[in-house]
């Protein structure tokens, strides 16, 4: 009993850091409250969602207990209010900390969440799906707010984001197997918080191509011929 309560309250604290995630990138961008509050609902829930369709739970956890989604409605309508806005437009870094700090913690709860529910329906032995649902359901909802907000996905461009999802995620799974959920799922989600503030501190990146880059500079090489 006390576990699952637990769990909950780690799925809420995760919808709270992923609401606000994508209410402040909608406020970046502009958006009226209804896109700061949809972007807040689709950053929060969009994983789950992506998640229990995968796994074949139908209708989706969203539309059965819609707790999350009124939290992550409340969240995202806070974010919007003028003096927040005010606070972090004024707030320049404690914006951009906030904004790390709240897509990392949904990044690690939601990960190993999506690990254990599919624990919950009985995927115990299949690895591969263990770790791909667990990386969608962490990183699906940032990559849908990062389309609909008109940006390269956040996963494909910055630090070391899905990597610390995929990398946490099997520390979880393999914890699973000796050490029970509950240190699995708390370890699953330090690992990949660690690497986040790692990557970020220390730079870390996968490769890039530069293709891009060298047409740049052979068109400059043109005009300048």
């Amino acid at each position: 009993m006390w576990t699952e309560q637990l769990i909950f309250i780690i799925e809420i604290i995760g919808t709270i850091a992923f609401a606000i995630s994508g209410a402040m990138v909608a406020i970046k961008k502009e958006m009226d409250v209804l896109g700061v509050v949809f972007l807040g609902i689709i950053t929060a829930v969009g994983g789950g969602v992506t998640r229990d369709l995968i796994l074949g739970i139908t209708p989706p956890t969203t539309f059965t207990k819609p707790i999350f989604a009124i939290v992550a409605i409340v969240t995202s309508i806070l974010v919007f209010l003028p003096w927040v806005q005010k606070f972090f437009t004024k707030n320049h870094k404690f914006y951009e900390s906030t904004l790390f700090i709240a897509d990392s913690l949904g990044l690690a709860i939601f990960t190993v969440n999506g690990i254990s529910v599919a624990h919950s329906v009985g995927f115990v032995d299949n690895i591969m799906l263990l770790l791909f649902v667990g990386v969608v359901t962490g990183c699906g909802g940032g990559v849908l707010r990062d389309v609909l907000a008109g940006d390269r996905p956040y996963i494909f461009v910055k630090h070391f984001y899905a990597c610390a999802s995929l990398i946490g995620g099997a520390v979880c799974c393999l914890l699973w197997q000796y050490a029970g959920g509950m240190y699995a799922l708390s370890i699953g989600s330090i690992v990949i918080i660690a690497l986040r503030i790692l990557a970020a501190r220390f730079r870390w990146s996968l490769p890039k191509t530069h293709i891009s880059q060298q047409s740049d500079s052979e068109n400059q090489n043109k005009i300048g011929e």
